[in-house]
């Protein structure tokens, strides 16, 4: 090889040629520019010689395919590895001819099938680690912890799976695809039911208040109620992650995305079935299924979009027919799942306009009372997803003088809401009686009324 600058992004390809192909191997090669040994193997009659040489990433997939037309078929050997470094101003040239040709910097299909593989975990380990994240982010549930939530997420094994079955889908490896997708349910499943157990000890031992509002936990109450958001963080993980295993880069980040759209919710359905909240358990599984369909999608979706097949024409259009398929059933399972979530954040947007509707009103009516002054509006709603109307007000209203007749504030109040909203809450209006002397103030409880 001729001295030139170092060039990164290298493949070192090694390929058995069989017994008759030398000389197409080796004019293949010398055509295309690219630098190459190759060497006599001993005892071998299927194989004449094993060749060697070095690949911009960009170009592993087109000479494997001209080698494969030449004679070079699936008995032969090929081994694909990545290189540091190479030193040679022809293999610049030839970088640069790849990198005109596309400006994708993706695997090879054959690199892309060894990485879906890389990426089915061992069992026992896969098994423990969904147990112990499972566990771990009930903890944080329970405890109202974001940052022990987020914790769980890290040790999550659910990345490796989601991209193994869609990789297996778009290069039609049955076997890669069934692992990926045995795993995906495994996971899930397991997750829920190791929640429930782990929820249920807390519960039973008393490890949590008796009295704990589990609906009145914040970090619970975000996957009571999911909206249509919770669905861009599943599409965006299953996006993230085929675009990170095509570029040959780490997954470890997207497996992180992956599991914050997949572990919180598996636990609060755990959380739900342990506590015996239906309503809980409901929207945290929809939640775990319609982002578990998404991440797939997106995934299925990248792949294909990024030219990734089978190697022969026939194979090609079965497999097309298959992923066209299966990405039309996930498509219906999400949108059937996402009635739920468009009805939830329907549900939400209503009682976020029904809220400010009574705090503008409630200030209105009490603008007309000149002793009294409105001090707190607490709104309060039974907690049902798809419920937008408030169930009961309670107004704080200071008034000046002692003594006087309350205003009818609470009649006042529900006339005017009464045109205004579809179902008039319960109101209570608490009177505080509100004492001046100079630069000092006190408040008094006063009248109470509803």
């Amino acid at each position: 090889m001729r001295q030139g600058g170092i060039v990164t992004d290298v493949r070192l390809v090694q390929v058995s040629v069989p017994t008759g192909r030398r000389e197409a191997v080796r004019r293949i090669l010398e055509d295309r520019g690219i630098d190459y040994v190759m060497t006599d193997t001993v005892a071998n009659t299927r194989f004449a010689a094993v060749a060697y040489f070095p690949l911009p990433q960009e170009a592993v997939e087109q000479i494997l395919e001209d080698l494969q037309a030449a004679g070079v078929d699936e008995e032969a050997v090929t081994v694909v590895l990545e290189a540091n470094t190479i030193v040679s101003r022809r293999f610049e040239r030839l970088k640069d001819e790849y990198q005109t040709e596309t400006d994708e910097d993706q695997v090879a299909r054959q690199e892309l099938i060894s990485a879906g593989e890389e990426l089915l975990p061992a069992r026992r380990n896969y098994l423990v680690l969904t147990i112990v994240s499972a566990v771990v982010a009930t903890a944080g549930l329970l405890l109202d912890s974001p940052a022990v939530v987020v914790g769980s997420m890290v040790i999550a094994p659910l990345v490796g799976p989601a991209l193994a079955t869609s990789v297996g889908t778009v290069v039609n490896n049955a076997d890669i695809r069934r692992q990926g997708l045995f795993l995906q349910i495994i996971g899930v499943t397991l997750s829920i039911a190791a929640a429930t157990v782990f929820a249920l000890i807390a519960r039973l031992a008393g490890f949590v208040p008796p009295t704990l509002d589990i609906l009145g936990i914040d970090q619970i109450g975000q996957r009571l109620a999911p909206d249509m958001l919770s669905l861009a963080i599943a599409v965006g993980a299953g996006i993230a992650g085929a675009f990170s295993l095509t570029a040959g880069v780490s997954t470890a980040l997207v497996g992180v995305m992956i599991a914050v759209a997949l572990i919180p919710p598996a636990a609060a359905a755990g959380i739900g079935l342990a506590w015996a909240l239906p309503t809980l358990t409901v929207s945290a599984s929809v939640l775990v299924l319609v982002n578990l369909l998404s991440i797939n999608m997106a995934a299925l979706v990248v792949l294909w979009h990024q030219g990734y097949r089978p190697d022969s024409w026939l194979e090609q259009r079965q497999i097309r027919r298959g992923t066209l398929a299966r990405i039309g059933v996930l498509a219906v399972g999400i949108l059937l799942l996402s009635g739920f979530l468009g009805a939830v954040t329907i549900a939400n947007n209503q009682a976020a306009a029904a809220e400010t509707t009574i705090q503008t009103t409630a200030s209105d009516v009490l603008d007309t009372h000149d002793q009294a002054t409105l001090l707190a509006v607490e709104i309060e709603h039974t907690r049902q997803p798809l419920r937008s109307q408030p169930d009961r007000v309670i107004l704080t209203v200071g008034l000046e003088q002692p003594g006087a007749p309350p205003p009818p504030v609470a009649a006042e109040l529900s006339d005017q809401l009464r045109a205004e909203l579809e179902r008039v809450p319960a109101i209570e209006v608490r009177f505080v009686t509100v004492q001046t002397a100079g630069a000092h103030s006190a408040a008094s409880n006063g009248n109470s009324g509803s």
